[in-house]
């Protein structure tokens, strides 16, 4: 059964072919949020979420030329929006365990194979929300530019330019071991 064949039967309220969406798409949404939120506990608990809202909203779900997992990725950060907006504290991602991030290899082969776990939370931590979104969904999650900006509401420019700035900041800071300047945007 195809991916369409499967959403146009859960909008018609079919929970198992719902069913068959989560098992295929519950790792990859699971992956981002626990690197978002640096807490298993919080992962399991907003990815149950952004499942239940999928579930809750799949009749508002509409074709147009972009994936299912696009729509879902587009809950799941405004899930994790909304995580640290009702906390009014906000965790960053220097709290994630130290075997984390190891947990998904691809990433740190993408970033520098040399550098260590470590060097690249602290470097990633010091980027600003939207440039960790972005590299995240860039280099762990490998969406296109166009599917990153359906996600975030954003033009493939501004997706581009963020992407951009976002490299440039975490390769200076690697490169130079040292923090990045908060009031640089480069």
């Amino acid at each position: 059964m195809t991916e369409r064949e499967l959403i146009q039967k859960a909008q018609n309220g079919e929970s198992e072919a719902f069913g068959e969406l989560y098992d295929q798409y519950v790792n990859r949404i699971y992956r981002f949020v626990f690197i978002k939120v640096a807490s298993r506990p919080n992962a399991e608990d907003l990815t149950h979420q952004i499942f239940l809202a999928a579930w809750q909203n799949i009749q508002n779900f509409q074709f147009q030329g972009f994936p299912f997992s696009s729509w879902l990725y587009k809950i799941a950060a405004n899930t994790v929006i909304d995580f640290y907006r009702t906390r009014k504290q906000e965790e960053s991602i220097e709290f994630i365990a130290e075997d984390a991030l190891s947990e998904f290899p691809e990433f740190a082969k993408k970033i520098d194979e040399a550098a260590e776990i470590k060097t690249v939370k602290n470097a990633l931590q010091k980027l600003e929300p939207d440039q960790q979104t972005v590299l995240i969904m860039k280099f762990v999650d490998e969406f296109s530019n166009k599917e990153i900006a359906e996600i975030l509401g954003k033009s493939e420019g501004a997706v581009r330019v963020t992407q951009h700035r976002a490299l440039k900041r975490l390769k200076n800071f690697l490169q130079n071991n040292n923090e990045p300047r908060l009031d640089s945007k480069t």
